[in-house]
């Protein structure tokens, strides 16, 4: 458990934790200086476009349906974690000196040049994630919306958990910090 300093009488600050009213980051709950529970669901991404027209459509259906069924106000939110790809390379590396197969090696290396590539780029490797958060001051409703989006979801075909610490502080360093790690309070 992180506990925050506020500092709320400080709006000179150049830190955003000394404006910020957070108490505290536990049990995939941010809780709010207003005594809030800021939570909610992260959804596995799952690709529809591979699946035939039907499929898709029911999907879309189904997801229409469950967006029409929440009747409290919740963000939508889409957020970038960086990916470090340093241990895949090096699971690629050892994979191509151990075998022998030149048609094997020839694809190896050709995901370990991929790979490559993408770090070589000025843009990180990034996993896109996605989240709908909602704010409740009541634990019994909190689990209840929870349960209820993790049902609805479920319903549409997409699998989702309840946001952790880290998907909480990777969501506040996306959005506050440009999506750089920081050491400091909350947003650790």
């Amino acid at each position: 458990m992180t506990q925050t300093t506020n500092n709320n009488q400080n709006s000179g600050s150049k830190y955003a934790e000394d404006w910020l009213p957070i108490r505290d980051i536990a049990n995939g709950m941010i809780y709010t200086d207003d005594k809030y529970y800021v939570t909610g669901v992260k959804i596995s991404p799952r690709n529809i476009f591979i699946l035939d027209q039907n499929s898709q459509n029911n999907i879309l259906y189904e997801l229409a349906n469950f967006y029409n069924t929440i009747d409290f106000e919740f963000w939508l939110l889409i957020a970038d974690r960086p990916v470090d790809i340093d241990v895949y390379l090096a699971t690629l590396q050892v994979q191509y000196n151990q075998i022998q197969n030149a048609a094997m090696r020839k694809l190896i290396m050709q995901d370990i040049n991929k790979a490559n590539m993408f770090m070589s780029r000025q843009y990180s490797v990034v996993d896109t994630e996605y989240y709908i958060l909602f704010k409740e001051k009541r634990m019994e409703l909190v689990q209840k919306k929870i349960h209820n989006l993790i049902s609805g979801l479920a319903s549409a075909g997409l699998q989702s958990t309840q946001t952790s610490n880290s998907d909480l502080r990777m969501i506040l360093d996306n959005y506050l910090n440009d999506g750089q790690n920081t050491e400091f309070g909350a947003v650790m």
